[in-house]
C-alpha cells in the first residue's frame, strides 16, 4: 500500500518524544476539529492498523467496532479510496501530492463552518483512539486524510479523461471506415456521425445520426458502450451494426440494432432494468427501439448489405425504399400518390445506382415513370 504523503507532517527533531506527539496532537485537533467524527475516528484506526497493533489495542480495535454498525462500513470506505488512489501513475501522484492542501497551524488556520455533529457521532469521537497515542508518521498520514475529499474527486476526475477523443463523420454518398486505438474498427454508412470517447474503464461511442458497423476488440476489462436517442447498446467484443436515421429504412425516430456475431445487450437509458427495457441479442438477431426507448421484440438480423452498398428490400414500401436511394444521393424520383407509396418492393438493389432501380420499377410493380420538368414522378400504370 502507498504511503501517504510525508511533508505533510510536522518534523520537529530537536523536541522530546512526548513533546512531539502532544504537538502533533494539537495541530491534527486543529485540522480534524471540522471533520465528521466517524471519518477522524475511522482514519485514526486505519492509520493505527498499518503500524501494527498489539493484543490489547486489537481489543480496542474490536470493541470500537462493535460499538457501532456504522463504523466498520467507515474504515471500509476510507481503506477502499486510499486503495484506488494507489493506482494512480506515478505522475498523477505527484501531482495529486502537490495538490494537497499544508497542514493548518492553530496561527494561520482559517476557521470553517462547524459540522453540527450528532449525539452518536460526538460520543463515537469521544471513544476514537487518542489522537496524542498516534506516531508523527501516523500524524502526517491523519492529515493527509483530511484532504482525501478532494484527492477523491482529483482521482474521479482523472478516470472520467478519455484517453482517446475523436468526431467522425460521413457526408451523404460517402462511407468510411475507422481504426481506433483499442483495435476496434468503425464502418461509417452515408450521412453518419459518430463521436468516440475512451477510458481507461470504459469504452463509448455516441452516434448522433445515421448508421455504424461496429467491429469491437474483445475486451472484458473495458465495455463498449453505444449510445443514441434513448437506447443503450453493451457489448464487450463482437459485430453489430447499430442505426438511427431520419429517413429509409426505419427512419421515423427508432434505433435498429442487428448482430453478426457475439452478444449484444439493448436497454433503455433510463431504468434499464426495469421489466421490458431490455433484451439480449445473439448472432442473427436484431431488435427495432422505439422512440421511448424500450426494445420492441427480438427478430432475425437484417440485412447488412450497406457494406457492399447495396440494400435489399423484403416487402418494404416503394416510398421507404426510394428514401433509402435518397440519403446516398438525388434520384429525381418523386411519389404523390399514397397508394402507389404503399407498393412492397422486393430484391437486392445497388444504392449508387437509382436510375437503374427507377427502370426496374415498371418491371415488378403496378406503376409507370412521368417525367416532367426535369422530376420523374412514379404514378399508377392506370393512372392518366
Amino acid at each position: 500500500m502507498s504511503q501517504p504523503d510525508s511533508r505533510h507532517a510536522v518534523d520537529r527533531p530537536d523536541a522530546p518524544p512526548r513533546q512531539q506527539e502532544e504537538a502533533d496532537a494539537r495541530e491534527m485537533a486543529g485540522a480534524l476539529q471540522d471533520e465528521d467524527p466517524l471519518d477522524v475516528a475511522a482514519a485514526a484506526w486505519m492509520v493505527r492498523l498499518q503500524d501494527g497493533l498489539t493484543a490489547a489495542e486489537q481489543d480496542e480495535f474490536e470493541q470500537w467496532l462493535a460499538e457501532d454498525p456504522a463504523n466498520a462500513p467507515a474504515l471500509a470506505r476510507l481503506q477502499g479510496t486510499w486503495d484506488s488512489l494507489a493506482q494512480l501513475p506515478a505522475a498523477a501522484v505527484e501531482a495529486l501530492k502537490a495538490s494537497l492542501p499544508a497542514p493548518p497551524s492553530s496561527a494561520s488556520a482559517v476557521p470553517r463552518p462547524r459540522r453540527r455533529a450528532s449525539a452518536a457521532s460526538s460520543a463515537r469521537h469521544a471513544r476514537s483512539p487518542a489522537l496524542s497515542r498516534l506516531f508523527p508518521r501516523a500524524a502526517a498520514a491523519f492529515v493527509a486524510f483530511v484532504a482525501l475529499g478532494g484527492a477523491w474527486f482529483a482521482w474521479n476526475s482523472w478516470q472520467r479523461q478519455p484517453t482517446f477523443e475523436q468526431s467522425f463523420a460521413t457526408v451523404r454518398g460517402e462511407q468510411r471506415q475507422v481504426l481506433l486505438p483499442d483495435g476496434s474498427m468503425l464502418w461509417l454508412d452515408t450521412a453518419t456521425r459518430a463521436d468516440v470517447s475512451l477510458y481507461r474503464t470504459r469504452r463509448e461511442v455516441r452516434l448522433s445520426t445515421g448508421q455504424v458497423f461496429f467491429a469491437v476488440h474483445h475486451d472484458a476489462q473495458h465495455p463498449f458502450d453505444v449510445l443514441t436517442a434513448n437506447t443503450r447498446v453493451t457489448v464487450v467484443g463482437t459485430r453489430f451494426s447499430v442505426r438511427r436515421t431520419g429517413s429509409g429504412l426505419g427512419g421515423d425516430g427508432h434505433v435498429g440494432v442487428a448482430v453478426e456475431e457475439g452478444h449484444v445487450r439493448v436497454a433503455k437509458v433510463q431504468e434499464p432494468d426495469a421489466a421490458g427495457n431490455a433484451v439480449d441479442l445473439l448472432a442473427g438477431q436484431s431488435v427495432i427501439v422505439g422512440p421511448g426507448g424500450t426494445p420492441g421484440p427480438v427478430g432475425n438480423a437484417v440485412d447488412m448489405a450497406w457494406r457492399e452498398g447495396r440494400a435489399s428490400f423484403n416487402g418494404t414500401r416503394l416510398d421507404e425504399a426510394l428514401a433509402e436511394f435518397e440519403r446516398y444521393g438525388d434520384t429525381g424520383l418523386v411519389i404523390r400518390d399514397p397508394a402507389v407509396a404503399a407498393l412492397e418492393v422486393q430484391g437486392s438493389f445497388n444504392l449508387r445506382q437509382a436510375a437503374a432501380f427507377a427502370r426496374a420499377l415498371p418491371q415488378v410493380l403496378p406503376v409507370r415513370l412521368d417525367t416532367r420538368d426535369g422530376r420523374t414522378e412514379v404514378v399508377s400504370s392506370g393512372a392518366k
